[in-house]
């Protein structure tokens, strides 16, 4: 292990790259990385770092965020075939077939999107940002794609704007179930649980705290508690526990393991660091397109 992470800092030199590195990643690629956060967080990074090359460590639509941010700097992705399912779903058609119907709509796009949807919206968002964003935004009808669960959860807390919801979700956080959140409750009855929005409106419900992965760490570290029970990918817990080793974390009980976000390994790292392989590219009318609403995030969430 050590060998493979002196080769990383040797070519990092070498490469004058940044790894960026997400929650959910394993604990020994969150341990070598340079930043680690969510997706809100690693797109703001991307923009301000200093290097060459980024090496992305995380799924497909993070690499294409920071390319299309970033078009002079060379972004490596260690695992291609790292996607994420709820980044495909919602439809084009389906997005001009309501902007016919609705001549003030907002399509407001979750940043764990694909580059094409990015280039069909308005503003991008994440799940630290949303609310804030949509609120300041001046339409009243919103489509909030791709996360149906996260679309209602930010509706519940604008009441005063139309949602428009799509069927998409995050398989890892839909799998959580009310079941074994009170279950887990009962196992652990001075436990808090907090939650992501991804997560169900039944599940959601039952939480103490509502918020990101970075907000839950954050709830986490400032409480007085000890003990936690964490909705949301468990690869969460590496930075958890970092941050809090006096204190106790669970998860949920669902499996909550993202089998994409863990193809990323320090070999894999290594291989597109030496290689220059999985390089993001993005055409300059896609990247023109998918700038205009990250952008606008980026600029609204301040």
């Amino acid at each position: 292990m050590n060998e493979l992470k002196n080769r990383i800092e040797q070519l990092k030199k070498e490469k004058n790259a940044v790894i960026l590195a997400h929650y959910y990643v394993h604990d020994e690629v969150q341990e070598i990385a340079d930043y680690i956060g969510d997706s809100f967080y690693l797109s703001k990074v991307a923009t301000q770092v200093d290097a060459d090359t980024i090496v992305f460590c995380g799924v497909s639509f993070m690499g294409e965020s920071a390319k299309i941010l970033n078009p002079e700097k060379t972004v490596l992705m260690p695992d291609e075939t790292a996607d994420c399912p709820m980044a495909h779903m919602a439809e084009i058609e389906r997005i001009e077939e309501l902007r016919r119907e609705y001549e003030d709509l907002a399509v407001v796009c979750y940043i764990n999107s694909t580059a094409e949807l990015k280039c069909h919206s308005d503003v991008c968002v994440t799940s630290s940002n949303a609310m804030k964003i949509v609120k300041k935004l001046p339409n009243q009808h919103i489509f909030f794609i791709p996360d149906e669960n996260l679309g209602r959860y930010v509706a519940s807390k604008v009441p005063e704007k139309h949602f428009i919801f799509n069927d998409g979700y995050c398989h890892v956080h839909a799998s959580v179930t009310p079941e074994q959140v009170k279950a887990a409750k009962e196992t652990h009855p001075n436990a808090e649980f907090l939650v992501h929005p991804e997560c169900k409106t039944a599940v959601l419900e039952l939480a103490d705290y509502i918020g990101s992965t970075s907000g839950i760490i954050d709830y986490a570290t400032a409480s007085d508690k000890k003990e936690f029970i964490v909705g949301t990918e468990m690869g969460v817990l590496y930075e958890l526990k970092t941050k809090n080793p006096d204190k106790t974390f669970f998860t949920a009980g669902a499996p909550q393991c993202c089998p994409n976000m863990k193809k990323i390994s320090l070999e894999k790292i290594i291989h597109v660091m030496e290689t220059g392989e999985n390089e993001v590219h993005v055409s300059d009318e896609v990247r023109e397109w998918a700038n205009a609403p990250l952008e606008r995030m980026l600029e609204m969430a301040k």
